[in-house]
């Protein structure tokens, strides 16, 4: 590595934390004084640093960058979705950054043309091109993008800042005039009435918590709207949402462990909502309107009441929903999740999780709406990801899915319900790849409770396991989410190199169910960490790598792993990856100012009322915990605009590690400042920043490019 210069040393200023007679020291507590032009001084001289420190790495970048987008079809089409009258696909062209959202008549023979210009195709036309609407603005998304009922109008919301706060437009599909309508301030979450001209949308509060349901008509002033729901409480979100069958509009109000649901007739907009169940503290449920051929209309209950901690299906009539009515469905099992179902005409389709894989039961429903038979969808691999695709037509036997694995890119297909037969309908074009050259399997470390944790790995074929081969492990570990072995263009750079890609599924996600969650959250917080831990050893035992070339990647909550694992074990890896780490838990845990800090007390603890959360939580706060000793290598990123992981907690991070730690390993911090949590908005941005990552990752486990 070539001579670099000194890093930026961000001042110390000490500023005392005290709670309930415990005392902390934070030195660089100002560097979240956001309108402090030091701040922002600050934050781009970390970036010339940055800048400086890999620009030995640019070739490689660019070479990596360059074999990402040559794998990709620059120039491409979805397959297209049926609603109705109109399929619907998207368009993505070479050069140009974002979606160009199409539509033509149902039942067109074969896939559109992918090299077609959008719009020129017979009957063809452009329903949003997210391109023309980005002209001008650094950062750029589209955050919902609905139609009503006839098809005539789109409702669309953009963010141009990163900070997810919406903006309500709309857009006339029929060749007319645009409606002028422009509401501010929208969370995401957009439904339509049926009569055309009503829209419900969610807006967010100070603190970016979705928390009021708004009804805005079309073709009258943002300032006329009305307020139809609000919900007061600070750990619960709201969110409104349209059901398949166009009939029913749901609000429903959720914390980390509870959920309340409100139902509106889309035939009735002006009517109040009607509450389902009452919100019990531990009682989850979702639910999915259903109609069925006889005229029956019901709801599909998932609900965790009375013990099933995994989930239970249950069925009610819609005009009797509360809970004394529930019928089982689906009983509760100890192995399975129930994570979704998904309501059509003649059947339901469950969305499960088993031996820690995704798959999809289909319940074959009779003319009342109860099930006469059930069956799982087959797929050929052993360790892939199935997930339910844009399914918005109702009365259908033709069922969308996706799925994919390590090494299959992600491919569409349609389910015949009645005959159990699956057609590939397009799969992820990958100029180049040979699936036949990658394995994948699934492992088993164990953790030090004697809990199996589950690995996910995918290898060239012709690598030696022996060899110690430079390994980059991910993980996650929160909110019950799961990191299922999906398939990645761009990580085929790595592969190709003879880097081991692994998943570490700790706990805290919820790939082996409920307890696979709760025992990785709260006071068992620590077996995240220590499952990882866990992942990492047994990798380096079992000779798929050594510590000197193992590098570790995480973001957001993922961020926070990586920091507690650096802190736990920094001879265990070569080098840290933390995409917008949640690094400095405690106190921003204990700030109840900040955004989204209330909602999260049911996924990390309240540390301000539980003096054993506090201690817990401050044992494992990355930032609270940097001492002098040696660390890995860092590459870490954040943005300005974030409002999820504020961009203080990274920066001080970054600068406490420089004045602690006792090596001269590389840190690095790569601060977004026109972006948020996702980093930059266009397709080709993206790539170049991962082409950074992977160019850091090769020149730090020794790989020749």
């Amino acid at each position: 590595m070539p001579d670099l210069p000194r890093p930026p040393l961000a001042p110390a200023r000490p500023v005392t934390l005290r709670h309930a007679g415990d005392e902390r020291v934070d030195p660089w507590f100002w560097l979240r004084e956001r309108d402090n032009p030091e701040v922002l001084d600050y934050l781009r001289a970390e970036n010339a640093y940055t800048n400086a420190a890999l620009a030995h790495l640019e070739t490689t970048r660019q070479r990596l960058y360059e074999e990402i987008v040559a794998r990709v079809r620059e120039t491409d089409a979805s397959a297209p979705v049926r609603r109705g009258a109109y399929e619907y696909f998207v368009r993505t062209i070479e050069g140009q950054q974002y979606d160009v959202h199409c539509r033509r008549p149902a039942g067109t023979e074969g896939l559109p043309d992918p090299d077609a210009a959008p719009g020129t195709a017979a009957g063809e036309t452009v329903v949003l091109d997210e391109n023309a609407l980005a002209a001008g603005h650094d950062y750029f998304a589209v955050g919902d993008l609905e139609l009503d009922r006839d098809q005539r109008i789109a409702a669309f919301t953009v963010d141009t800042s990163g900070g997810e706060r919406y903006e309500l437009r709309f857009r006339a599909l029929d060749g007319g005039t645009d409606p002028a309508d422009v509401v501010p301030d929208l969370y995401y979450g957009v439904a339509w009435a049926n009569d055309g001209r009503t829209v419900f949308f969610t807006r967010p509060d100070e603190a970016m918590r979705p928390w009021q349901v708004w009804r805005h008509r079309l073709g009258t002033d943002a300032d006329r709207d009305e307020l139809l729901y609000q919900e007061d409480d600070d750990r619960f979100f709201v969110s409104v949402a349209r059901a398949r069958t166009g009939r029913v509009i749901a609000i429903t109000s959720a914390s980390k462990v509870t959920t309340e649901v409100r139902l509106i007739d889309a035939d009735a907009p002006d009517a109040p909502p009607r509450l389902v169940e009452p919100r019990v503290h531990g009682h989850e449920y979702h639910v999915e309107p259903h109609d069925g051929p006889s005229g029956t209309r019901n709801l599909f209950v998932l609900t965790n009441a009375d013990g099933a901690e995994n989930f239970a299906l249950m069925v009610t009539p819609l005009d009797a929903p509360s809970r004394e009515h529930w019928v089982t469905v689906l009983p509760h099992r100890a192995d399975v999740r129930l994570d979704d179902v998904d309501a059509f005409t003649s059947h339901a389709v469950v969305s499960e999780r088993a031996e820690g894989l995704e798959r999809l039961r289909v319940l074959e429903l009779d003319a009342s709406g109860g099930v006469d038979r059930d069956h799982v969808v087959a797929t050929d691999e052993e360790v892939g990801s199935t997930w339910m695709g844009g399914n918005p037509e109702y009365d259908t036997t033709i069922v969308r899915f996706g799925y994919t694995s390590l090494v299959t890119p992600p491919s569409s297909f349609d389910y015949d319900v009645p005959a159990r037969t699956s057609t590939l309908v397009k799969q992820q074009p990958v100029a180049g790849y040979e699936p036949a050259r990658y394995a994948t399997e699934r492992l088993w470390a164990t953790a030090p409770d004697g809990t199996r944790v589950p690995v996910s790995i995918v290898y060239r074929r012709d690598l030696r396991r022996a060899e110690g081969n430079p390994l980059l492990l991910y993980g996650y570990g929160a909110y019950e989410a799961s990191i299922d072995p999906t398939f990645s263009s761009a990580r085929v750079n790595l592969l190709d190199r003879g880097v081991v890609y692994a998943i570490a599924h700790v706990r805290g996600g919820g790939e082996l169910g409920r307890a696979w969650y709760e025992h990785g959250k709260l006071l068992d917080k620590p077996n995240t960490f220590t499952d990882f831990i866990a992942a990492a050893e047994y990798l380096v035992a079992e000779g798929w790598t050594t510590p000197e070339r193992l590098a570790a990647r995480g973001g957001s909550a993922g961020g926070l792993l990586m920091g507690a694992v650096t802190n736990l074990r920094p001879d265990l890896f070569r080098a840290v990856i933390a995409e917008v780490p949640f690094v400095d838990v405690l106190t921003t845990i204990l700030d109840e100012t900040l955004p989204l800090t209330v909602t999260e007390w049911e996924e990390w603890g309240d540390p301000v009322h539980d003096p054993e959360l506090y201690r817990l939580m401050k044992s494992y706060s990355p930032y609270d915990n940097v001492e002098a000793k040696r660390y890995p290598a860092l590459f870490v990123s954040s943005g300005l605009n974030d409002p999820r992981v504020q961009y203080w907690e990274p920066a001080k991070w970054v600068a406490k590690l420089r004045a602690t730690k006792t090596d001269d390993n590389l840190v690095v911090l790569k601060m977004e400042l026109e972006a948020g949590h996702s980093g930059p908005s266009g397709r080709y941005d993206a790539w170049r920043d991962e082409a950074l990552v992977q160019a850091f990752v090769l020149d730090q486990l020794g790989v020749a490019v």
